[in-house]
């Protein structure tokens, strides 16, 4: 924690993040809601970044404006977390990589480990898979775990905003 005086005297207080090096990736997520809800879960669980790829919608576009639908289900998360924007997956992948990154798939796969029996790294970048179709087998080569959260009803998955939080919450707890 740090103390900042401003020449008004008003007191800031900035916490450093309760995961630092901890990063989330959204690559082609469609609906602005669920990247909205999943900005206000990673502000709940001290994620430092989130990359936002391909077509996932960010909080403005490139002319400035502010997106509706991220805002209203981000309810301002999207001013506390930093975001950036790439418009491929696998070069970020790589570069995560090179900065010491565990890359870290959520995804239903035949190498998937259950979410409950993975232990967070120094560093780890968190992905999300799309959707419809979720993440693809070029993307999952480059990934150096992939977990998953075991399904017990008839539908096979969850929202990507839900997953997100169940398995953050989980693998980033103190």
């Amino acid at each position: 924690m740090s103390i900042i005086l401003d020449t008004n005297d008003i007191i800031y207080i900035t916490m450093a993040s309760k995961n630092p090096h901890s990063v989330l990736i959204l690559p082609n997520i469609r609906s602005a809601i669920n990247v909205g809800a999943i900005f206000r879960t990673a502000d709940a669980v001290g994620i430092d970044k989130i990359y936002l790829v391909g077509c996932t919608p960010r909080p403005t576009d490139q002319f400035g404006r502010i997106q509706k639908d991220i805002v209203k289900s981000a309810l301002g998360a999207e001013n506390f977390i930093p975001w950036d924007y790439k418009k491929t997956l696998i070069p970020l992948i790589l570069n995560l990589k090179k900065k010491g990154y565990e890359i870290v798939a959520l995804e239903q796969d035949k190498k998937s480990i259950d979410y409950r029996k993975y232990k967070k790294p120094a560093r780890m970048a968190f992905i999300l898979g799309e959707e419809v179709n979720g993440l693809d087998k070029k993307v999952l080569k480059n990934c150096d775990k992939i977990i998953e959260i075991p399904m017990h009803g008839k539908k096979e998955s969850l929202n990507v905003s839900v997953a997100c939080g169940i398995a953050l919450f989980r693998i980033l707890r103190p």
